[in-house]
């Protein structure tokens, strides 16, 4: 049995070794550039793929990928938004996925940028770097005080809730489709604008959907809080930039935390050597603002979510092959 890994970092090389100690009769390729039109090829002579979403899985490559006989695609990442899945059903390739390879991560990530707006951190380590040690203006907000307001509760949600809840903050939530331990708690509202109205700090855990595609948007907006800071460690495509842009301009939207973007592909994870030459003028914008945090897509850079990446993944090509099943496989 032959399995290719592609875009695996130096990174995840130690947990993708672990792996393949303990599968001696599985027949590994470490491939470190990404699934493209371009590398597609090195996948010709093998029965699995793994894969990590950065790129778009387009028509031409799972065709070709069809053609190589490779029915089994695991992606070690959670969104599927970037597979054409048209041309995965033609291919007949059946998709995994990791749906939880480290909830705490993403939630914890969350939870610090929450606390870095309300006490003014970037602004303080600016004048710092330009020998301002002094307080005011800058005085902060706590915690305690806060009503959060959580869109979307599954594993990632519901961690949010369980830290903010122990700085002792108001936690308030919006989900088409309750949890329901938190249902009996009674911190469901009954619709996004109410989550909007009522939140001091609103956090974006809701999946790459068409439907949720631009969902904070002027009309968003309008019906917030003023004064509202917004947390996106999500998707990027949540938010359309430029209405965020248009709040913080007006001062409706008193910060904002973005650890993705819309246009993050290409951009995020890449050395442009200065700030100067980073490509997207929107982004470099945001960057700019003393009350914006922009983080590039490191929500779920941690060793024990990059190790379950590597190692759920392969396990779920390797359930593929072996029994045509796994509890990781998506439905496109």
């Amino acid at each position: 049995m032959k399995m290719i890994a592609y875009g695996i970092r130096d990174d995840e090389a130690p947990y993708l070794k672990d792996w393949e100690a303990k599968h001696p009769d599985v027949e590994v390729k470490s491939e470190a550039k990404l699934l493209d039109e371009t590398t597609v090829k090195e996948a010709e002579g093998f029965d699995g793929a793994v894969v990590y979403q950065q790129k778009p899985y387009t028509k031409a490559v799972l065709d070709q990928l069809g053609q190589y006989g490779i029915h089994a695609l695991s992606l070690r990442n959670v969104g599927v938004d970037n597979v054409d899945a048209d041309a995965a059903k033609e291919n007949d390739i059946h998709v995994t996925n990791v749906p939880a390879y480290s909830p705490s991560a993403i939630a914890e990530l969350a939870v610090t940028e929450m606390m870095r707006l309300l006490r003014n951190t970037k602004k303080f380590e600016d004048k710092m770097r330009h020998g301002d040690l002094t307080w005011a203006p800058d005085i902060a907000e706590e915690m305690n005080q806060q009503t959060v307001g959580v869109y979307a509760t599954g594993r990632i949600g519901r961690e949010v809730v369980k830290i903010v809840k122990g700085f002792g903050a108001k936690v308030i939530a919006y989900d088409p489709y309750p949890n329901p331990e938190l249902q009996k708690e009674g911190i469901y509202v009954d619709s996004p604008e109410e989550l909007y109205a009522n939140s001091d700090i609103l956090t974006l855990h809701a999946p790459a959907l068409k439907e949720n595609d631009h969902m904070i948007n002027d009309d968003a907006i309008a019906h917030m809080k003023p004064g509202i800071r917004i947390i996106n460690a999500a998707r990027g495509t949540l938010i359309d930039t430029d209405a965020l842009i248009r709040g913080l301009d007006s001062g409706k939207i008193a910060g904002a935390a973005l650890d993705v973007y819309e246009d993050e592909v290409g951009i995020f994870n890449t050395n442009f050597g200065s700030f100067d030459k980073i490509p997207d003028a929107r982004l470099k914008d945001l960057m700019q603002r003393d009350n914006v945090l922009i983080t590039p897509h490191i929500a779920f850079y941690t060793k024990v979510a990059v190790k379950n990446m590597v190692q759920f993944a392969m396990d779920a090509n390797l359930d593929l092959l072996t029994t045509g099943k796994s509890d990781k496989e998506v439905n496109l």
